[in-house]
C-alpha cells in the first residue's frame, strides 16, 4: 500500500477522470430509470393516481351540520320552544364542556366550528375563518337564534346581544393533509425500491465485481446512484407540489423550501432500508418485495393516508419509532402549517440517524455475490 505522501498526488491526477466517471455512471443510471416503465410508473404515476383519487373524493367534500361545543348553560339554547328546537337541532351538532380554553382549542384544530358561552345576556361565539362560508352559516344560524329570543321577549327591549371572536385555525384542508403525506411515501417508496433492485441487479449480473476491477472508485459510483436519486426525489416534490397546486388549490407557506433538505435526508434514510432488503435477499424480485413490506405498512402507520389523531395510544406509539412518520410531519409542518427552521431539526436528525444506522447493518450483512 502506497504512502499518503505518495497517494496524494495519484488522487490529484485521477480527479478528472473521477469526474467523467461520475458524470457517465449517472447519466446512465437515470437514463437505466427513465427506461424502465415500471419504475418511472410506480416512482412517479402510481403516488400521482392517489393524490389525484384523494383530491378529487375529499376536495370538496362538506358538512351537513354545523359542530358546535356549548360551554357550560347557555340560557338562550337550553330554553329554546319546541318549535325551534327542531330546526336547531337540524343545523347544530352540539357537544358541551365545562372548559372554555378546551372548547376554544377544538374550534382552533378544527374539530369543531364554533365554541359558545353566555356571559351575562351576552352569547359569545368562537368561530374559526378558515371557511368563510362555513362561517358566515354559523353567523347568520346564532344571529337568527338571538333575534328570535328577542322577539320571544314581547314588550321589553332587546334582552341578548351576539359578539363573534375568530379564532386562528390550525386545521387543514384535505389536500394540504395529504400532498406532504402521499409526497413522503413516493419518496420512501421509490428510493427504497430503487436501492434493493439495483444492488440485487448488479450483484446477480456480475457488475459489481467488474466494477472492482474498474478504474473507478466505489465511491464514485455510489455517489452517482444517489445523486439520481435525490433528483428523482426532487423531481417528484416538484411534479406532486405543481399538481396539487394546479388541480386541487394547494397553498404552500413561506417556508416550505425548508422541505428539500427533509426530502433529501429522507431520501437517504430509505435507500437505506433498500440497502438492507437487497442484503438480506437473494433475488431482485425478494429485495423489491421486502422494501415493500417495510414500506407499505409504514405508510399507513405514518399518516401518508390518513391522520392518526384518533387512533389508540398505543398505535401512535410504534408511529413516533418509524422514519416516514418524521419525514411526514416535518413536511407537513413547513409547507402547509407555516412552521420554520426549528420544525425541521428533529425530523432530521432522526432520518439521519436511522440512515447511518440502517446503513451500517446492511453493510455489515452485504455479501459480493449472491451464493
Amino acid at each position: 500500500m502506497s504512502t499518503p505522501s505518495t497517494d496524494a498526488p495519484a488522487e490529484s491526477s485521477v480527479r478528472p477522470s473521477e469526474a467523467s466517471a461520475f458524470r457517465a455512471i449517472a447519466v446512465a443510471v437515470l437514463k437505466g430509470f427513465l427506461r424502465d416503465k415500471s419504475a418511472v410508473f410506480f416512482a412517479v404515476i402510481f403516488p400521482l393516481m392517489f393524490l389525484v383519487l384523494f383530491g378529487g373524493i375529499f376536495g370538496d367534500q362538506g358538512r351537513s351540520k354545523i359542530d358546535m361545543v356549548q360551554v357550560g348553560p347557555v340560557s338562550i339554547l337550553d330554553d329554546l320552544p319546541p318549535q325551534a328546537r327542531g330546526a336547531f337541532e337540524s343545523t347544530f351538532d352540539v357537544e358541551r364542556s365545562d372548559d372554555l380554553a378546551a372548547a376554544i382549542e377544538k374550534v382552533r384544530k378544527g374539530d369543531a366550528d364554533v365554541a359558545v358561552v353566555q356571559r351575562g345576556d351576552d352569547l359569545i361565539a368562537h368561530y374559526t375563518q378558515t371557511d368563510p362560508t362555513g362561517a358566515g352559516i354559523t353567523q347568520g344560524a346564532l344571529r337568527s337564534l338571538v333575534d328570535g329570543a328577542n322577539v320571544a321577549a314581547s314588550g321589553q327591549p332587546p334582552q341578548f346581544t351576539l359578539t363573534t371572536d375568530s379564532v386562528e385555525d390550525d386545521s387543514l384542508t384535505a389536500i394540504q393533509f395529504m400532498t406532504p403525506g402521499l409526497l413522503g411515501w413516493a419518496v420512501a417508496m421509490s428510493a427504497a425500491f430503487g436501492a434493493a433492485a439495483t444492488i440485487q441487479g448488479w450483484r446477480q449480473t456480475k457488475l459489481m465485481r467488474r466494477l472492482q476491477l474498474a478504474p473507478v472508485s466505489t465511491r464514485t459510483v455510489v455517489a452517482a446512484r444517489v445523486v439520481v436519486t435525490i433528483a428523482i426525489s426532487l423531481a417528484q416534490m416538484a411534479i406532486f407540489l405543481g399538481l396539487g397546486a394546479a388541480a386541487f388549490g394547494l397553498t404552500l407557506t413561506g417556508s416550505w423550501w425548508l422541505a428539500i433538505p427533509l426530502l433529501v435526508v429522507g431520501t437517504l434514510c430509505f435507500m437505506a432500508v433498500g440497502l438492507l432488503a437487497g442484503a438480506l435477499t437473494t433475488t431482485t424480485e425478494g429485495a423489491v418485495n421486502a422494501a415493500n413490506f417495510v414500506v407499505l405498512p409504514m405508510a399507513f402507520l405514518s399518516g401518508s393516508f390518513f391522520p392518526l389523531d384518533d387512533a389508540p395510544p398505543w398505535l401512535r406509539s410504534v408511529s413516533d419509532v418509524l422514519p416516514l412518520k418524521h419525514l411526514n410531519q416535518g413536511m407537513l409542518d413547513v409547507m402547509v402549517r407555516g412552521e420554520g427552521v426549528g420544525a425541521v431539526w428533529v425530523p432530521l436528525l432522526i432520518l439521519a440517524g436511522f440512515a447511518l444506522v440502517v446503513t451500517l447493518v446492511a453493510a455489515r450483512l452485504f455479501r459480493w455475490d449472491t451464493a
